[in-house]
């Protein structure tokens, strides 16, 4: 059997307060992913099933319109959901495939340059767990390094995939030198990686995330993203209120909320967030470990 923490912290719940005094931290992800998609067309084996429609094409046929829809997100959506960010003044994490910032420097170089992190998502996106060897994982994950690194200007500080790290993938973030993992779903609250402990672990979610879009138990029309992502809020102040710190993970993508049918889901989730003001501390993901590494940097697993 699996070794599994299944009691955290065991509901008790440090003192904590975020820098501006907030008791909830909320932090908005944007994955960047486009052209890292696997697609016959760039030499993978299969494309890419999920999408608007999943494909209707048999396996190892080149599916152009899939490429097109994924390819929606950069040329579109991108610049759509970056100009809201600017409006609300809001700093996202963007989760960064290295084949996506590859194919396109300048985009990924123009994240960086409105402020946002760029923290790595793979090589591609596909589960780590799908790697044979750690070998082969190590190499993909130096090239998502490299490439945002050139991209970018500095290399990322944080990294998630697609479905499921490998046995291994813990172990070449804390050799690299990553500050945080947020390839889990199991807390409101950052955490210590038992095994390397150097390593923050900081959760993600995707109940509050627009790939639910895609899903056909999710979201359908905009507003009920929004008025999910209100609920999620007012659970979480609530609690905190009661003295008991928490963490919001909202997450977004870019050939998703980037569609004008669901942008009105991300302007609508930025709008509700600006106007909660200094209840909750809106931070980048390194923003966020960094200040929880400083107040706790003895801990294994947390407070």
């Amino acid at each position: 059997m699996s070794s599994r923490d299944l009691i955290g912290t065991g509901g008790r719940w440090p003192d904590h307060r975020w820098p501006n005094g907030a008791r909830l931290a909320v932090t908005v992800a944007v994955n960047f992913e486009e052209g890292a998609e696997q697609q016959v067309g760039d030499g993978d084996p299969r494309s890419e099933a999920v999408g608007e429609f999943a494909s209707v094409l048999a396996p190892g046929t080149r599916d152009r319109g899939q490429e097109q829809m994924f390819a929606y997100g950069l040329r579109a959506g991108l610049w759509r959901m970056l100009d809201a960010l600017d409006r609300h003044g809001v700093a996202a994490t963007f989760l960064m495939c290295g084949r996506a910032v590859e194919r396109s420097p300048s985009l990924a170089a123009e994240v960086a340059r409105r402020g946002h992190e760029c923290a790595a998502h793979g090589w591609l996106w596909r589960p780590q767990a799908d790697y044979a060897t750690r070998e082969a994982e190590a190499a993909d994950l130096d090239r998502c390094i490299k490439a945002i690194a050139d991209a970018c200007g500095r290399p990322p500080a944080g990294f998630f995939c697609r479905g499921s790290e490998s046995d291994w993938t813990r172990g070449l973030l804390a050799e690299r030198g990553f500050l945080y993992a947020s390839n889990a779903f199991d807390d409101d609250l950052p955490y210590r990686d038992a095994e390397h402990p150097g390593l923050l672990v900081v959760p993600y979610a995707l109940d509050s995330n627009d790939s639910k879009f895609f899903h056909p138990n999710g979201f359908v029309r905009a507003r009920e993203l929004v008025e999910y992502a209100e609920d999620a809020l007012a659970t979480l102040l609530a609690e905190g209120e009661r003295g008991h710190p928490r963490l919001l993970n909202l997450g977004f993508h870019l050939r998703i909320s980037g569609r004008p049918g669901r942008f009105p889901a991300f302007e609508g989730v930025l709008e509700r967030l600006a106007a909660l003001g200094d209840r909750i501390w809106i931070a980048r993901r390194e923003e966020i470990a960094r200040d929880w590494l400083a107040a706790y940097p003895g801990a294994l697993k947390g407070p």
